[in-house]
């Protein structure tokens, strides 16, 4: 899929944010979404697969299978690293804020930039390292605003999900070659497989209830859509400007949970604020100081 107005890639861009900003919202409105994170893992994954197969298909006819034979050491690590930041995702969001998760995942271009310096010899600029120390205050003064067992898990899981995304980034940039929507629809594969064993082993029901069903689809959907749209998008336009269009996610998944208006009311604490604005910070800076850059689902 090529664009033959490269002036809509901007807006493509944004779409795909605003598609997956939805995500936080979908999951508070799961009914006892921290009892089943299984089965949301189960039909999430299994939709992801589906999907990014059937897209596949539509690009590149009944031989887009071999793309999968492509996959080798560095698909495989990455379909494993962003299986973790999906499985850690749930856990997260259903133990803390979901500003306080949005805003771990959006430390996710500075954890890429030390993966890259430990394993692929990337340097840092200085810029590069003053970003990260006010990433990484950032997320200490939000880690002071949780006084209880559950939100300091939550932000863990955060972290371990920006982590995740990461390890997906730096494996794309070990080798540009591997596959990038066969190794996404490989890591909701995983999820899938997992979130079975897991169900099996425990004794669980596969399914939820209709509504849950529903839910846990709608945000399957809205991961691979946002995800075709900004693959698009994103071959047109500068690492550095992705990564300021990507905040979209952010902003508009703590704002969707927090406008009255929708029924969440989810209020930041004004720790969470401060700690956001720094990170906020951060990136914006980063922007501009690199110009290399690659979000976890960049797949220009």
């Amino acid at each position: 899929m090529e664009l033959k107005n490269q002036k809509a890639a901007i807006p493509l861009v944004l779409l795909a944010g605003l598609l997956w900003s939805f995500g936080p919202y979908v999951v508070r409105n799961i009914d006892a979404a921290s009892t089943v994170p299984w089965q949301y893992l189960f039909t999430r994954g299994s939709v992801i697969f589906i999907l990014l197969n059937f897209f596949l298909f539509l690009e590149e006819g009944k031989n887009f299978y071999k793309n999968y034979l492509k996959i080798g050491l560095s698909g495989a690590i990455g379909s494993v690293g962003l299986a973790i930041a999906m499985i850690s995702f749930i856990w997260s969001i259903t133990n803390t804020t979901a500003a306080i998760t949005l805003l771990c995942l959006a430390a996710m271009p500075f954890i890429t930039a030390l993966l890259g310096f430990l394993f692929l010899n990337e340097k840092i600029s200085l810029g590069v390292w003053i970003s990260i120390i006010i990433a990484a205050i950032g997320i200490i003064i939000m880690a002071l605003s949780n006084d209880n067992t559950n939100s300091i898990s939550g932000l863990i899981f955060g972290l371990a999900a920006a982590l995740g995304f990461s390890i997906f980034s730096v494996s794309l940039r070990w080798r540009k070659e591997t596959p990038k929507f066969t190794t996404v629809s490989t890591a909701g594969l995983l999820c899938c497989l997992i979130s079975a064993l897991v169900i099996i082993n425990q004794d669980l029901s596969f399914l939820s209830t209709s509504k849950n069903q529903s839910l846990f689809a709608t945000h399957g959907a809205l991961v691979c859509i946002g995800l075709i749209l900004y693959s698009v998008g994103s071959r047109h336009i500068q690492a550095a400007e992705l990564t300021l269009l990507s905040l979209t996610e952010v902003i508009g998944g703590i704002f969707w949970v927090w406008v009255p208006l929708l029924g969440i009311n989810e209020v930041p604490t004004n720790n969470t604020i401060i700690g956001g604005f720094l990170i906020f910070l951060s990136i914006f800076y980063y922007s501009l100081v690199i110009q290399n850059n690659k979000r976890f689902i960049g797949l220009n």
